[in-house]
């Protein structure tokens, strides 16, 4: 497996292509099955949920005080049907390929879906 870019775009990139081919995006659930939520670094009254492109980058994350999750799989056509549209309508954010260190692009649900729109046109 590929290490994540520390180019914001390049993971961007990466994500879009790589849960096109496998068809499915990956978050953290714990057993209750709330998924992952932080806080934005723009604004502590927004949230953000991560997701990955890959089942190991989003294990990475699952040790210390994240170590309640594991990575579920969303296929693609629920992650941009329902959950891009749903996350917008409760103002949420999508965290894009996080490293380790919770690091990464935060991006608003709709621009994210018009990012796979354009690699799927």
């Amino acid at each position: 497996m590929e290490l994540l870019s520390d180019n914001l775009q390049e993971n961007l990139d990466r994500m879009v292509v790589e849960c096109l081919e496998n068809g499915c995006v990956w978050g953290l659930q714990d057993r209750e099955g709330n998924w992952s939520l932080v806080s934005s670094t723009e604004s502590d009254s927004i949230g953000v949920i991560p997701f990955w492109s890959d089942q190991r980058l989003a294990q990475a994350l699952c040790n210390g005080d994240w170590g309640i999750y594991q990575p579920v799989a969303i296929e693609m056509e629920e992650f941009l049907d329902d959950w891009l549209p749903g996350m917008h309508g409760d103002v949420l954010m999508a965290g894009v390929n996080w490293n380790e260190a919770l690091e990464g692009q935060e991006m608003e649900p709709l621009d994210l879906l018009e990012e796979f729109e354009a690699e799927l046109d």
